[in-house]
């Protein structure tokens, strides 16, 4: 019996649920630190005194303040309320207490880094509960002379509040669409989901201390996608939202195109791990500089590959 050509069915069930709109926002995985650190990397460590007293609230954006040194003043936290100036945990600082305890740590502690200049501050940030202290060490003794222009710059960033942003896809990562696949061959595309001065910037902030204010700028520079399967791309800004519409085009600034399935993966899915890199510039008190940051998030994406079947009548 000759043969007739084989018909060719390619299996599509899935690509109805490819490409949808913009994926819900989930949880937010940025950190805050508390005011007069430098979140690096999204992270920061603090302990919690149980002791003492919640003190006047405060957030995170820094207003105008003469610092604690001598002659006629008025401190203010964030929220704009009067506060001494100066109590049993140290002189304010614009949104915190500090006060030298380098007596309490010998010179060979571990917190001193090996140093032998400087101080040992403890900070205890006003707040609901309690207070957040955090031990440190400092170039000087905190006191009437207010902080150093980098300190203040370093304020500025804790009250920009980074956070990574939502890695959306198209089609949409597992967390927004567990039954979601994308395609051998067909582009994917990635945007930021969360779009926001946290997230993609520009953000500013300004922070006062001891009669210097100094402000600074935080800018995205790039997001490096490392999309699980050996590749990477590098994204100068955050993406184009997908639409429908779009078909199976390409994205115009920020995608990829897998080569090989998820297959044997764990979760059978690609770990897509997004870095974003920013640049903060900060100038005040006759001083300029820069503070590099870096902040990731991570989504899993299936992969999988049309399927062709050769029928016979």
């Amino acid at each position: 019996m000759s043969m007739r050509r084989g018909v060719l069915t390619i299996i599509v069930a899935l690509l109805g649920a490819l490409f949808l709109a913009s994926p819900t926002a989930t949880a937010a995985g940025g950190v805050t630190c508390p005011p007069g650190s430098t979140p690096i990397k999204g992270s920061c460590v603090i302990t919690v005194d149980p002791g003492g007293g919640g003190g006047g609230g405060g957030g995170t954006t820094p207003v105008d303040n003469p610092g604690a040194g001598g002659g006629s003043q008025e401190c203010r936290n964030a929220s704009g309320e009067v506060v001494p100036c100066q109590t049993e945990h140290g002189y304010w600082n614009g949104s915190c207490y500090d006060r030298d305890v380098s007596s309490e740590y010998p010179a060979d502690d571990p917190i001193w880094g090996g140093r032998s200049e400087g101080v040992i501050v403890r900070t205890t940030c006003p707040s609901v509960g309690g207070n957040a202290v955090v031990n440190h060490w400092e170039a000087s003794a905190p006191g009437a002379t207010g902080p150093s222009p980098r300190e203040l710059a370093d304020r500025a960033v804790a009250a920009m509040d980074f956070q990574a942003g939502q890695i959306a896809t198209a089609p949409p990562p597992l967390s927004v669409q567990p039954d979601s696949m994308a395609i051998v061959g067909i582009p994917v595309w990635l945007w930021v989901g969360d779009p926001g001065e946290s997230t993609t910037g520009p953000i500013t902030r300004s922070a006062s201390g001891g009669g210097t204010t100094v402000t600074a700028t935080g800018t995205l520079d790039r997001i490096v996608y490392t999309m699980g399967d050996g590749g990477q791309v590098t994204c100068t800004g955050p993406g184009t939202p997908y639409r429908t519409e779009y078909g199976d085009r390409t994205s115009p600034d920020c995608g990829y195109t897998y080569t090989k399935t998820s297959a044997g993966k764990a979760g059978e899915a690609h770990t897509i791990t997004a870095t974003s890199y920013w640049t903060v510039e900060w100038a005040g008190g006759g001083q300029t500089g820069t503070i590099p940051l870096e902040f990731t998030r991570t989504e899993q994406l299936r992969v999988g590959e049309l399927q062709v079947l050769l029928t016979t009548p």
